[in-house]
């Protein structure tokens, strides 16, 4: 089934586009809640979200645009709506006093199970800004504006969740759970 097909027969609620768009897309965007989220059933909670919302949506969507893109900006909203109820953003503030030359010794072939994990012990505020500069790729302003906050405290979570990310790395500092 072409894109084409499979977004026309979703539109017209039919089942089987529905299920054939669940099982394209269902592992790839777990992958990116679960980012967001600290344990699985929390994404999964997500991701059955976001997938009612593209179908309910799903006339919303512009043919000249990604649609991959646009069911991964769904499920992203779809995690941080989910952040904000079970996490408020509340923006932990950290003592950013220690300066970490770099990741040195430490090995950088993580697997991605390991580097989920560790993104997971991450405050809220810190994993959410991080996920969306540096792995969805949104500006400092994208985010401002979807998490509520301003640019400044943007930037500022991504510096302390990259110096965390890096003291925890180089085992500077210990995971707390």
């Amino acid at each position: 089934m072409t894109e084409a097909e499979l977004i026309a027969g979703c539109q017209k609620a039919d089942s089987k586009a529905q299920k054939h768009l669940y099982e394209r897309f269902a592992s790839q965007m777990y992958g990116v809640c679960l980012r967001y989220l600290k344990n699985e059933m929390d994404a999964e909670e997500a991701l059955l979200n976001g997938f009612m919302k593209i179908y309910q949506y799903i006339d919303r969507f512009e043919a000249k645009g990604s649609f991959e893109g646009w069911v991964r900006r769904i499920m992203v909203n779809e995690a941080l709506a989910f952040l904000r109820k079970k996490e408020p953003l509340h923006l932990a503030i950290e003592d950013s006093s220690v300066q970490i030359a770099g990741l040195g010794g430490a090995d950088q072939d993580l697997a991605e199970e390991e580097l989920l994990e560790l993104l997971r012990t991450l405050p809220a505020g810190y994993r959410a800004v991080f996920n969306l500069y540096a792995i969805e790729g949104y500006s400092h302003k994208e985010i401002a504006d979807m998490l509520g906050i301003t640019e400044g405290t943007s930037k500022s979570q991504l510096s302390k969740a990259r110096a965390m990310l890096q003291r925890r790395l180089t085992g500077l500092e210990a995971i707390a759970s």
